[in-house]
This record gives structure tokens, sequence and C-alpha cells, in this order.
């Protein structure tokens, strides 16, 4: 028998959260009249839900990212709100369109691991460029994974990551 906090993280939970999120960006993708299809999964405890182009070719869903992702983290937290406002719960679910945050990521390790380096070899603390949480999240992640620490320091917009010695 499971315990309660064990069905609100469970799997089912999770699938859910990304069936309720797909309805609802599948209404927006519909008014917006755009073209994409919806990928759900569970990542890191999380439900993950992406959309994607079938054409590589097509940049459409690009506006639906905004500069520097600004539009996709506000519709991640509408699309989060959408969910909550159905199980009652709050929701950590992540989305991601065009493969931006992937590509994202990918950017912010790079970085992260020039930033590790740097420390390594001068013993000095880094402070990286404002990021938001995912981009933080990362940032974090890559550091710990290194055996360095890093911590958040800022206040919104201009929050950041610094990245300490040992």
């Amino acid at each position: 028998m499971s315990t309660p906090a064990q069905e609100n993280t469970g799997p089912s939970r999770l699938e859910e959260e990304g069936e309720i999120a797909a309805d609802y960006l599948e209404e927006l993708l519909d008014i917006a009249d755009l073209d994409g299809d919806i990928d759900i999964d569970v990542d890191h405890g999380r439900a993950a839900v992406g959309i994607v182009s079938e054409d590589p070719a097509d940049r459409s869903l690009r506006s639906l990212v905004g500069p520097r992702g600004e539009t996709l983290d506000a519709l991640q937290e509408l699309t989060r709100l959408a969910v909550q406002a159905k199980t009652g719960e709050r929701s950590r679910l992540m989305l991601d369109i065009a493969g931006f945050r992937a590509a994202r990521r990918a950017e912010l390790v790079v970085i992260a691991e020039e930033a590790i380096g740097k420390v390594k070899a001068e013993g000095v603390s880094v402070a990286l460029a404002a990021m938001n949480p995912f981009e933080r999240k990362v940032v974090h992640d890559a550091v710990a994974a290194a055996g360095l620490t890093s911590e958040s320091d800022g206040v919104e917009p201009n929050r950041h990551v610094v990245v300490r010695p040992s």
C-alpha cells in the first residue's frame, strides 16, 4: 500500500499532469493556429512536456519561445496553473518548445564546465551571468557533479550562480 506522499509523486500522478498539460497545450496550439506534436515524459521526478514540429525546418513554434525563452517561461507557468486547477496541487512540470530548453541545457553545461575549470585551476570563486531558475538548476547540478559547490546570489532578475572552490 502506498502512502499519500507516494501517491502524489508516483509516476501515475506525473503522467496525469502530463496529460492535463498536453490537453491545455493542444488547445493553445489550435487557438494560435500552429502545428506541433506533444511529447509527454517523466524526467527527474517531474512531468516533462515538449512541443515539437514534424518538420525540422518549420520555425513557427519559435514564436512560443520568445527572446531568451521568456515566452516559454510564461507558457510553462500558465501550463502549471492549468494543471493545478485540475488537480488541486502545485505542479513542477517542465515545458520545452522546439528543443529550446534541451539546447540551452547543453550550452549551460559548457558554461558551467568553463567556470569549474577556472575555479579548479585558480582556486577563486567565479560569478556567472544572471540566469532564470531553470538555468541556475542546470549549472548547480553540473557543479555538484564536478565536486565543487555553488550558490545562487542576487535578486531576480539579476540572480546568478557563484561557483566556489570546495
